[in-house]
């Protein structure tokens, strides 16, 4: 199951991502159910042929994504909280825009002739 597929090694695509990739298909496909355990990032390392930093940034990932959880000592185990929807990406004139306070711009010019912009 997560330890069956092969990684691309000459593709653009960094092994990590690959790792993340196939991880992240197997949650999300049931063949990693919830409450299953990863193999330590060390095991699965070298059951790969890769750096133990390659499997830590897939893990740190997945974690990122909501889908295991780890814990020093107690492995990294398939989340049985997951996230109802995917967060979106942070786009700072949508947050102005939403606020409830008026924003206010004045822009000034330096000695050097750079455009300054004051908000408030």
């Amino acid at each position: 199951m997560w330890g069956h597929f092969a990684l691309h090694r000459l593709g653009a695509t960094p092994l990590w991502r690959q790792v993340h990739a196939h991880l992240r298909a197997a949650i999300e496909n049931g063949a990693l159910p919830c409450g299953a355990r990863l193999p330590s990032t060390r095991a699965l390392a070298r059951r790969l042929l890769v750096s133990r930093n390659t499997v830590l940034e897939a893990y740190d990932a997945l974690i990122s994504d909501g889908l295991v959880e780890g814990r020093a000592g107690g492995g990294t185990k398939v989340s049985t909280r997951r996230r109802s929807a995917p967060l979106r990406s942070w786009d700072p004139a949508a947050v102005l825009r939403e606020s409830q306070m008026p924003v206010f711009m004045e822009s000034f010019r330096d000695p050097d002739g750079h455009v300054l912009f004051i908000r408030y």
